[in-house]
């Protein structure tokens, strides 16, 4: 589906760092084709064991698992939204994104100077979360006096986009973000085109210290961080950015070998990814063959026939049904047929909603 995430944060927060480990785990780095100043995409795997299992029971050819786009956003300082530090340019590539990581920084280093001069989470929370109110304040205020014009039309649509544009500045001029305010479907499909920055889902990322991994949670600058975030809604990861740059250069049993002695099950790398990859609505389901096990990426509440759309148009175009059978339930019986003949296997037409881990096969004809 092309997702992406944006990963911003002020200088020296441990951003680049942070996106230096992604592209060490991912399969590729390229330059994002949308922006001027090209910033980098890392391309990781969604990690799934679910898939492991899969290729473990179905044994195919190949395995093809989903993937998520990190993009690397510099240049986010106090002043972005006048310009300040080629601001609006990185504003921009923002708004190309689907979602939102803002590092924080969360840990004490005399070699690493603090662009404010000490280390104050919610203050640089505040300071990124304020260019992005005021990059909004400024598109908002642009569409009202277009909007303004229309409304001598009288058309009943140009007065509900005036109305909601109203809230939105005075929201806005209260420092608060969109996704703070009660919107429903129509309001959103009004403003789409505006491309809100503060819109966007966000997730904060709070990078500690290597010496601190096992005990992240009592970082009291972590703490200041969840009780902000929870203010929003949003979630939090906390993770060590230098060390994931090293946990991401280990493959194998290496890596879970160096997991299991920092008394990790998982890399903070991998919860990041999962957690953005959820963020945004998305599931994963399943297509098992001998020839190939594939994840794929659809919204929640995804229809059947729109789901078979993501592999071809022309499975849309012509879907008959498909044959439904949920993880748990294959695993349960060790095969598709064993799944067959217990019943488990199902048909199932173009208004089944498609669940989380369910294994596919559609038929059509066009």
């Amino acid at each position: 589906m092309g997702l992406t995430c944006g990963i911003v944060g002020l200088p020296n927060v441990g951003k680049s760092t942070l996106f230096n480990a992604i592209t060490q785990a991912g399969a590729e780095s390229a330059n994002y084709p949308f922006c001027t100043i090209d910033p980098n995409v890392g391309v990781v795997e969604v990690p799934d064991e679910r898939l492991t299992k899969l290729t473990e029971l179905v044994e195919p050819n190949r395995t093809v698992p989903t993937a998520f786009e990190f993009v690397d956003i510099a240049g986010l300082v106090k002043g972005a939204s006048r310009g300040e530090g080629l601001g609006n340019k990185f504003l921009s590539h923002i708004r190309e994104v689907d979602s939102i990581a803002h590092v924080v920084r969360c840990f004490e280093d005399e070699d690493i100077t603090h662009v404010s001069g000490k280390v104050d989470p919610i203050s640089d929370i505040e300071t990124i979360n304020l260019e992005l109110v005021l990059a909004d304040l400024e598109s908002v205020e642009r569409r009202i006096e277009k909007t303004r014009k229309n409304l001598k039309s009288g058309e009943k649509k140009a007065q509900q986009e005036f109305a909601l544009l109203e809230r939105l500045k005075a929201h806005f001029e209260e420092g608060k973000p969109a996704r703070q305010l009660d919107l429903d479907d129509e309001d959103r499909l009004l403003i789409r085109d505006l491309h809100l920055l503060t819109l966007k889902p966000m997730l904060y990322v709070a990078n500690i210290g290597e010496d601190e991994v096992s005990s992240g949670d009592n970082n009291p600058y972590v703490q200041q961080v969840k009780e902000y975030a929870a203010g929003e809604d949003a979630e939090v990861i906390v993770i060590s950015a230098k060390l994931e740059s090293e946990i991401a250069e280990l493959e194998g049993e290496d890596k879970v070998l160096f997991l299991e002695e920092l008394g990790l099950e998982e890399s903070g790398l991998d919860r990041l990814i999962q957690a953005a990859y959820k963020q945004l609505g998305l599931i994963t389901y399943f297509t098992a063959g001998v020839q190939e096990v594939r994840a794929w990426t659809i919204k929640k509440g995804t229809k059947a026939p729109q789901a078979a759309g993501v592999i071809h148009s022309d499975f849309e175009k012509g879907f008959i049904r498909a044959e439904v059978v949920s993880y748990e339930d294959l695993i349960a019986s060790g095969s598709m047929a064993q799944a067959r003949e217990r019943g488990l296997l199902r048909l199932e037409g173009k208004e089944y909603v498609v669940q989380d881990g369910d294994i596919m096969h559609f038929r059509f004809n066009v």
